[in-house]
């Protein structure tokens, strides 16, 4: 099968080589990473990638500039193959740079040509049950090329099933874990900081790659209840994952200036089962002490979406320049949509990485450790 990772804008190369490093050979294109598998890869690709979002199965990609002919082609594929009678299987459908530019046209046209096909297959007459498990159904068309597939994971790879408490603007816990992707962190001799850690992601996550604990080890995904998914793939995948986890001392420091942040940082970590790889302490960015040579510091400062915060928040970018400043072969990241932030933060970074936190548009700024 023809299998889609998708991600965040900016994390591309990331999830390719999450793929990579899992064994399989990956296409990228803008927002999405293509590789071929089999049922057991759908379920390797769901338990194990960090930054992607979801695994769809590439069902046909064709061209279709007339709405008959998206019919045609949808029709003509051997939708038994996919769906039992029983499917509920809703559609989405999203069109960019085509002819065909009504959604809910695509979206009806789509349904109508599986129902037709369903019903002339199984010879029955009227509508579907659609009483069974649930098949997510998307047709995109981008330049009058179209790709219909069908998605594996549910809810999005970002819930891992362990965050019980969000804080206010909460950073997704697979772009805080591609983020550390990014960096050169080696988890098993440097320390880590997150000096404005919020409800504890970006510490949470830096545990559990450390520790290789599965991202997906806790949630239930889509594809379990297909009819013709066998479930013994899954729990085998699980039971092999739980035997490779390791056990490492970690230097992991997690802060924030708010005490009632790190109870619910704390109580993420004690669900995500890495309470005892992290050091958490309420005190303020001002007087944090960077102690020990080499180490990686991550941090989502607050953005101050409201006028009235920025002026706290810029404040806060100033006292970063100032305390990360004392600790030069440290190598820094810090995300914020504030497109000034260099200037409070008083140096210009060595590289600057564009990314999308959910419609936010953000920027990764990297300082880069000299040595």
């Amino acid at each position: 099968m023809k299998l889609i990772a998708t991600m965040s804008s900016g994390f591309e190369s990331v999830t390719a080589r999450e793929l990579q490093n899992l064994g399989y050979d990956t296409k990228t294109e803008n927002g999405k990473v293509y590789f071929d598998g089999e049922y057991e890869d759908i379920a390797r690709a769901n338990l194990w990638l960090r930054s992607a979002d979801r695994i769809k199965i590439l069902i046909d990609s064709f061209k279709a500039v007339t709405f008959e002919e998206l019919f045609d082609k949808v029709y003509a594929i051997d939708w038994d193959n996919w769906l039992p009678l029983n499917a509920a299987f809703p559609i989405k459908a999203r069109t960019v740079k085509s002819q065909l530019h009504s959604e809910r046209d695509i979206q009806a046209i789509t349904k109508k040509a599986i129902v037709n096909k369903m019903a002339d297959v199984f010879m029955r007459r009227g509508r579907l049950p659609e009483t069974g498990a649930k098949f997510q159904i998307e047709t995109r068309i981008h330049k009058d090329m179209v790709e219909v597939t069908l998605d594996t994971t549910g809810d999005s790879l970002y819930r891992r099933g362990y965050r019980v408490e969000h804080g206010t603007a909460p950073l997704k816990e697979n772009f805080a874990a591609a983020m550390i992707l990014l960096t050169v962190w080696h988890p098993e001799e440097d320390p880590f900081i997150d000096p404005t850690t919020g409800s504890g992601t970006v510490a949470i996550e830096a545990a559990r790659l450390a520790r290789n604990i599965a991202p997906g080890i806790q949630r239930h995904f889509l594809f379990e209840s297909f009819d013709w998914f066998d479930p013994k793939i899954l729990a085998n995948l699980k039971e092999e994952a739980k035997a490779g986890e390791k056990d490492v001392d970690l230097n992991i420091f997690a802060s924030d200036i708010d005490g009632s942040m790190i109870d619910i940082a704390k109580l993420n970590a004690h669900d995500a089962g890495v309470l005892h790889d992290i050091q958490f302490k309420q005190i303020a960015v001002k007087d944090l002490k960077i102690e020990g040579e080499y180490g990686t510091i991550i941090t989502n400062p607050p953005y101050g979406q409201r006028m009235s915060d920025m002026e706290n928040v810029r404040k806060l970018y100033k006292e970063m320049g100032e305390v990360f400043a004392t600790a030069p072969t440290w190598n820094k990241y810090i995300l914020t949509s504030d497109t000034e932030f260099e200037k409070y933060y008083g140096q210009q970074a060595t590289k600057k990485r564009k990314l999308y936190n959910g419609s936010i548009r953000t920027d990764l700024y990297q300082y880069w450790a000299k040595h």
